[in-house]
């Protein structure tokens, strides 16, 4: 049975979906599984729809560990991170000290679902960890924003999502699965045709997020996130997938670039649009 620690912040209800969706497959006996422990960097009385998170948790029997990332940088008097700038020092330290507290959950494998925080050394080193980035191999990076409007900006023919080994290069460690989905076709070619006579940043400045070609993108990305978490833990869980040395196995055989899910996942969506 494959142990699993999860993270996540716990800031919406899209925390919600991603933890009910492992706890679904686990307890329809499709993924040999259980979570060990789930931890948040946001405390308990924080934000309101945390603890909607929280009560969730506790619903399920699964134990819950948290620690306010704010509250330790206040208490340590550290500075804020900033975007593009090195982490302060207290995050390692913050680190350090999760780790010692999720200690007695011990666990196979980490997945971060919704969890805001850049990860140090003391937490990846420690547990091999996996993380959903919102694009496929070799497509953009940043947020989901950012890379949607990215694929726009390139025409892009087709998006994607992955998920790949957390390390101290962000977004950047090894590639553990993938899967794509079409940008042309039925539903969507007709949203092109705007974006076409238009540049991305007019898009941006006169509809931003509400134009309709956005949205779409970003549907159909969405949709494939929940199916590829659970199909890759249920890759880890069966034998099909294992790490070695921060190298992604099939069996014998190393997976560079990552396993392609496609196919199970487009199969997973169909399955769900039937029922």
């Amino acid at each position: 049975m494959l142990r699993i620690g999860w993270f996540a912040t716990g800031r919406g209800e899209g925390s919600q979906k991603l933890l009910r969706a492992a706890v679904d497959a686990i307890r329809d006996r499709t993924l040999d599984a259980q979570i060990s422990v789930v931890f948040s960097n946001r405390d308990p009385g924080q934000f309101p729809i945390t603890d909607v998170f929280f009560d969730q948790v506790r619903a399920y029997g699964i134990p819950l560990v948290t620690l306010s990332d704010r509250t330790f940088r206040r208490e340590h008097g550290g500075e804020v991170a900033r975007a593009g700038e090195p982490l302060p020092a207290w995050r390692e330290a913050y680190d350090r000290s999760v780790a010692e507290l999720i200690a007695p959950y011990p666990f196979d494998l980490g997945v971060l679902a919704g969890y805001m925080l850049i990860t140090t050394a003391p937490l990846y080193e420690a547990h091999p960890l996996l993380n959903l980035h919102p694009s496929g191999p070799g497509q953009p990076a940043g947020t989901w924003q950012d890379v949607t409007w990215q694929l726009i900006e390139q025409r892009a023919d087709h998006g994607g999502v992955r998920i790949h080994l957390v390390t101290g290069a962000l977004d950047a460690g090894a590639i553990v699965t993938y899967c794509t989905y079409p940008l042309r076709g039925s539903g969507i070619d007709v949203l092109w045709g705007d974006a076409r006579q238009r540049s991305t940043a007019e898009l941006r400045e006169r509809e931003g997020e509400d134009n309709a070609l956005f949205q779409e993108i970003r549907r159909r990305g969405s949709a494939r996130e929940l199916p590829l978490i659970v199909e890759t833990l249920r890759g880890f869980a069966d034998g099909r997938l294992r790490l070695d040395d921060g190298h992604v196995m099939a069996g014998d055989t190393r997976i560079v670039g990552g396993y392609d899910l496609t196919p199970e996942i487009e199969r997973s969506l169909a399955d769900a649009a039937v029922t």
